[in-house]
């Protein structure tokens, strides 16, 4: 069971650092482990100022983490318009949205029971 939390671990870590790497801002990690019927154990959010940085934040997060991590994402959403990509890793989602997307789904608001950690 270790070696699950080594492996989220890494997996954050290698998340963390590819989104600081191209700029990423307003990132956050919410843990979900304690809420019950949840779909994974962590959602990291983080915004791009625009279509262009988003889908560049999505890219270097998946050939990091795949180089880094020896992960694929096990699903990619919203690749084409790129408001909103979600990076389904299946007990870490990964959300990068545009500024207005991410203020009106308001996830950080919707999962308020979750424990959130800022991220520099």
């Amino acid at each position: 069971m270790a070696k699950k939390n080594n492996n989220a671990d890494d997996l954050i870590v290698a998340i963390l650092k590819a989104i600081d790497d191209v700029k990423g801002v307003n990132v956050q990690i919410l843990d979900l482990r304690e809420i019950d019927n949840t779909v994974c154990d962590y959602f990291i959010t983080c915004t791009g100022t625009s279509n262009t940085h988003v889908n560049a934040i999505s890219g270097i997060i998946q050939k990091q983490v795949s180089k880094s991590a020896k992960e694929k994402p096990w699903h990619v959403e919203g690749e084409g318009i790129a408001e909103w990509i979600l990076l389904d890793y299946v007990n870490i989602v990964v959300h990068v949205f545009q500024k207005h997307i991410r203020e009106y789904y308001d996830i950080e608001r919707l999962w308020g029971d979750a424990k959130i950690t800022k991220i520099a």
